[in-house]
């Protein structure tokens, strides 16, 4: 793996993992009002573009760095949905 590579994977890394205690505070407290739903909306749609966007040139930070912040935020999503 080259040392464009390992970039990749650290800044997918950090930049996914961003979302996992909000994530894990929405489901611990069940509390949503300070999410923004718009913003989650938007937030998916784009990352399911970067996830096309990866796959079309073969990238497997993006790829891999989108199918988990597409998760991570699509759970979100569904929470803030519920515990509106």
């Amino acid at each position: 793996m080259d040392s464009t590579s390992i970039i990749g994977f650290v800044a997918a890394t950090f930049t996914t993992l961003a979302f996992l205690p909000q994530m894990l505070k929405t489901i611990k407290y069940k509390e949503t009002k300070d999410i923004s739903l718009i913003m989650y909306i938007v937030f998916v749609i784009g990352i399911s573009f970067w996830l096309v966007y990866g796959v079309l040139i073969n990238s497997y930070p993006i790829i891999l760095a989108n199918i988990v912040s597409f998760i991570l935020a699509f759970i979100i999503l569904l929470l803030k949905l519920k515990y509106k």
